[in-house]
């Protein structure tokens, strides 16, 4: 593809192409639709950009998600008209804005039911709710299957402005415990369970997040599972690809490209002269001594990105060095292509580093509209 330039565009920058985005939400919504699952598109990864957000909609997916309760307002806000998904536990302190522009919610805890119903009797209003399940992973839900059943009994019987929606779990954000047939399998007969006591069906078993995308791929999804919360597989795919082994390659890996400036080009030893101590972040880190090697250096730092290991260069033979706050290093020794100052070199990135680029106020957002070729 030719370089595009853009004229009075300040770098770094952060490219975002719309139509690839659509193309990977309809492509997973499509894949998830044909095992009967539905996606909430969370939209936290990029700061729910209105104009990615769009996308989210136009290609199917049933809620539009985040943890923040902030982003779901500014969506109102802006026009959006189908339902929102909170999916963080709710704060006491947001619990009327959660009842005022979100219609789910993830809970895990009585007192939160209770203040829900209360601010639902205020506002007149309804309010459905997902109640979480600790698989394992060890972050939001309960652990204790008997205390899971009998507060979604409580949740049916005694809070009339608060719909026990269904059920739901998470797994790999913190414990890195993988979605297997197995745990899911058991949230599913969990589920069953609570539908005998309360004499109705769930409509929603919520069984994660990206990392569950590889039972839907492989085909062994248990059946009742009926939903999804996907945020990284949806935009990025890099994940699914680079640390669970899946073929990718109809998943547009360019969808959001960090371009930043070349503002020195040197040629430096490779290890640090003096006594290693500590750097500005207060870690030691550790270097490779390869001799004198010429060296970029960029203008974009972990104040925009958090972490350089999140970005890959799309240029052959740029490596990442290191980085500090607003410098970003890197080593062009083997580029086979030229490389001056003043250029502009592209970063497609991990999910980590989409999250600090996409909320950075300092990083223009440049929005391109170019089909798959």
């Amino acid at each position: 593809m030719k370089q595009k330039t853009y004229s009075n565009t300040k770098y770094p920058m952060l490219e975002i192409n719309l139509e690839k985005v659509y193309e990977n939400v309809k492509s997973m919504v499509d894949l998830c639709k044909s095992q009967g699952i539905g996606i909430a598109g969370v939209v936290k990864g990029f700061n729910a950009i209105p104009e990615v957000v769009e996308q989210f909609a136009n290609a199917g997916c049933t809620y539009i998600a985040s943890s923040r309760i902030d982003q779901l307002i500014k969506l109102k806000k802006y026009g959006f008209a189908m339902p929102f998904m909170m999916i963080r536990i709710p704060m006491f302190s947001e619990i009327k804005e959660l009842v005022e522009f979100a219609q789910v919610s993830l809970n895990s805890e009585l007192e939160t039911l209770n203040m829900i119903q209360k601010e639902c009797e205020s506002q007149g209003k309804k309010h459905k709710v997902i109640l979480m399940l600790d698989l394992g992973d060890l972050r939001e839900g309960i652990f204790y299957e008997d205390e899971f059943i009998n507060l979604a009994e409580y949740v049916e019987n005694n809070l009339k402005n608060v719909e026990l929606y269904g059920i739901g779990t998470n797994l790999g954000c913190y414990g890195s415990i993988m979605p297997s047939q197995h745990n899911l399998g058991r949230l599913c007969s969990i589920a069953e369970i609570i539908e005998s006591r309360i004499n109705r069906r769930l409509d929603v078993i919520s069984g994660g997040a990206t990392s569950s995308l590889t039972l839907v791929i492989d085909g062994k999804m248990p059946e009742r599972v009926n939903n999804l919360r996907i945020g990284e597989g949806i935009l990025l795919a890099e994940d699914l690809e680079q640390f669970w082994g899946y073929n990718m390659k109809h998943m547009h890996k360019d969808t959001f490209v960090l371009k930043a400036q070349i503002v020195e080009i040197k040629n430096k030893p490779t290890y640090p002269v003096g006594e290693v101590f500590i750097d500005a972040f207060g870690t030691k880190p550790t270097y490779e001594d390869n001799g004198v090697r010429k060296r970029a250096l960029l203008a974009v730092g972990k104040q925009d990105f958090g972490l350089h290991d999140k970005l890959i260069p799309r240029k052959q033979g740029v490596k990442i060095v290191g980085s500090s706050s607003d410098h970003l290093i890197v080593d062009i020794e083997d580029c086979v292509i030229d490389t001056k100052l003043g250029d502009i070199l592209d970063f497609l990135m991990y999910y980590p580093a989409l999250m600090y680029l996409s909320g950075n106020l300092s990083i223009p957002k440049v929005f391109i509209n170019q089909a798959s070729k």
